[in-house]
């Protein structure tokens, strides 16, 4: 499996030198654990970790990094009791995401669940914040935005999200 997501991490990065501004990554397979959580994850963890080291390292080398905005998230974090077989049923209320790369400040965390990882407590941050912070990177301010719906353009003070300052370098 290693194998598949690396060549689509080699390509990646090729299509990022050649001027691509968007590149999609998926990684190989199922994560959604329902089932077996330790089992998945474990397998999908091993086959992802070297070929995401070998883009980053990649990106570093060949002077792509700091133009280069790369995130990894999903849909959902997991609850932290199991749903029966092992598994985790899908918990909207405290993910992970990671962003390298394009001006964000190596080695930062930002954001806390409560002790059992139920929901986000300490920095609570909304998808509307990440939205913000990934097109501030890409050199675009969200508030300038606008979208129409049933004929309404939505105001500046309709516009949610904020940059995560804390995060950026």
């Amino acid at each position: 499996m290693s194998k598949n997501i690396g060549t689509k991490c080699l390509m990646a990065r090729r299509l990022v030198e050649r001027g691509v501004r968007f590149v999609q990554v998926y990684s190989d397979g199922e994560w959604d654990a329902h089932s077996d959580l330790l089992g998945n994850h474990s397998h999908h963890c091993a086959s992802t970790d070297q070929p995401i080291h070998g883009l980053l390292t990649d990106l570093k080398r060949r002077g792509l990094w700091d133009s280069t905005l790369v995130i990894w998230g999903g849909e959902f974090g997991r609850m932290p009791v199991s749903q029966g077989n092992g598994g985790r049923d899908h918990n909207p209320n405290g993910f992970m995401a990671w962003m390298a790369g394009a001006g964000i400040q190596g080695g930062t965390s930002h954001g806390e669940t409560d002790e059992i990882g139920y929901k986000a407590v300490v920095d609570r941050t909304s998808v509307h914040d990440l939205h913000a912070t990934m097109l501030h990177l890409l050199g675009m301010d969200h508030k300038k935005l606008t979208y129409f719906h049933n004929g309404r353009r939505y105001r500046l003070t309709d516009v949610a999200g904020e940059v995560l300052q804390k995060i950026l370098a």
